[in-house]
């Protein structure tokens, strides 16, 4: 019997998915609906209810739902009997991306940089970036920090600080070492601020210059400029300097993962421009492929050691994710574009700023341009030696539940799911963003109170 359109409901959709799809799937979990259509910052459900999207395919979507320069290059590519698929053959779509991205490069790596196209999945641009380094270094053991997401792939796995995810995962990559990231709201040497930064550079030099820390000399040492799952933190732009200054006179190659923080989310094209550093291997995916699956590694070419076929993947060629990153990558790179993410991203900084001084549930507001974390606490229990309340994951479910009914969606993440994460779209007007802004603190307010 076939199922009649006025009767389709969110449920439906929702009932039949459970049947058939993985224990495994998760935004389902926290968004029962179905999606029907969607624009700009707005997706519409099956049932024509209409929500604001804040998380974007996990920033996926840089320019929002069904741009429409985006589009146009698809299209173009879908009517013009030009090759989908090309495994790693070169094409005029191909190289117009590659010099697109390399001239977006800072530093010596603008004119020293190979690019690596990977399987579609930032988890694989990982991988691909932990056998560059170890082909070229000859070593095994790899740094990583504290708080880090860098993938659910077995290798990517090990390299994630987010304990949930591996504990019933054995023997994940060996030789794996976590070192603290500066985190000043919970600072894991329980200093906070400055001396918590300061701690986390020197712990960081003296650990790999100690010829008895018990690590073998790193192949890699691979960080996030601004911590995404981890609960949006940035790093000091110290800690990346001392980073960078150490792997250089050690010659350890330094991996960032701008994933996430990447292609203009922070307010830079690049995360770590803040810090004035040229890394030796970038790992992009998620926005650059402007809504298609697409993750490349980028790195220096004296890495660049290993034979015809040493990795490869059959979707390294998708020519559509091409043809609309490009279109992304020359809109977001544009100086006024980035000045205006920034500029959004004060307005959200500020407006939360409010919200915060007149409730009590909220711990910590922190991010770069518009990558921003709400860390929720539980204002009832008390404080650590920094000042710092438990946080709270219960609280912030509650308030991502309250949004969705009032027709937002937000992500969690950060320690103990207490960490709401805005990630819009980058070219999300001031009204849209208001609006959003507006129902997080009727939300918050509403929740606070019911806590007293």
């Amino acid at each position: 019997m076939v199922q009649k359109d006025t009767e389709i409901t969110n449920q439906y959709y929702i009932t039949r998915q459970d049947s058939t799809e993985s224990n495994a799937r998760s935004y389902p979990r926290k968004f029962p609906f179905a999606l029907a259509k969607a624009q700009g910052s707005w997706i519409e459900d099956v049932e024509g209810n209409k929500y604001l999207d804040f998380l974007c395919g996990a920033g996926t979507l840089a320019l929002g739902h069904n741009d429409p320069e985006v589009n146009q290059a698809m299209v173009d590519m879908l009517t013009g009997n030009l090759p989908l698929h090309t495994l790693d053959l070169t094409t005029p779509t191909k190289d117009k991306f590659v010099h697109t991205l390399l001239n977006l490069l800072p530093g010596e790596l603008k004119n020293n940089a190979k690019i690596q196209f990977c399987s579609p999945s930032g988890t694989d641009a990982v991988d691909a970036a932990l056998k560059l380094c170890k082909t070229a270094t000859g070593r095994s053991s790899i740094i990583a920090f504290g708080g880090a997401y860098h993938g659910m792939g077995h290798g990517a796995l090990a390299l994630t600080g987010n304990l949930n995810a591996k504990n019933k995962v054995n023997d994940l990559m060996p030789n794996v070492h976590f070192m603290p990231y500066p985190y000043s709201y919970r600072c894991p040497f329980g200093l906070g601020g400055d001396a918590g930064t300061d701690a986390a550079c020197a712990y960081f030099e003296r650990m790999l210059k100690d010829p008895e820390c018990g690590i073998t000399k790193p192949a890699a040492v691979i960080l996030e400029p601004i911590q995404g799952e981890g609960g949006v933190i940035p790093a000091p732009v110290k800690f990346l300097q001392t980073v960078r200054r150490v792997t250089k006179e050690l010659d350890i190659p330094m991996i960032v993962d701008e994933i996430q923080c990447g292609i203009g989310r922070s307010g830079k094209f690049f995360a770590f421009e803040y810090a004035d550093i040229v890394p030796d291997v970038i790992l992009s995916s998620k926005a650059i492929g402007g809504s298609q699956p697409m993750s490349v590694v980028i790195y220096n070419k004296k890495l660049d050691v290993w034979g015809p076929g040493a990795h490869a993947g059959t979707f390294r060629g998708n020519q559509l994710a091409m043809a609309a990153g490009t279109v992304v990558m020359n809109r977001v790179s544009d100086p006024a574009f980035l000045a205006e993410v920034v500029e959004k991203g004060e307005i959200f900084a500020k407006r939360m700023e409010e919200i915060k001084s007149k409730v009590s549930i909220i711990g910590d507001l922190r991010g770069k341009g518009l990558m921003r974390g709400i860390e929720f606490i539980n204002p009832k229990a008390e404080a650590d030696q920094l000042g710092a309340k438990p946080a709270s994951g219960e609280i912030a479910a509650l308030v991502q539940k309250r949004c969705f009914e009032n027709k937002l969606v937000m992500e969690k993440g950060g320690r103990n799911g207490a960490v709401m994460r805005c990630l819009c779209a980058l070219n999300v007007s001031k009204e849209d963003l208001n609006k959003a802004l507006d129902i997080i603190e009727k939300v918050i307010i509403e929740v606070d109170l019911e806590q007293k």
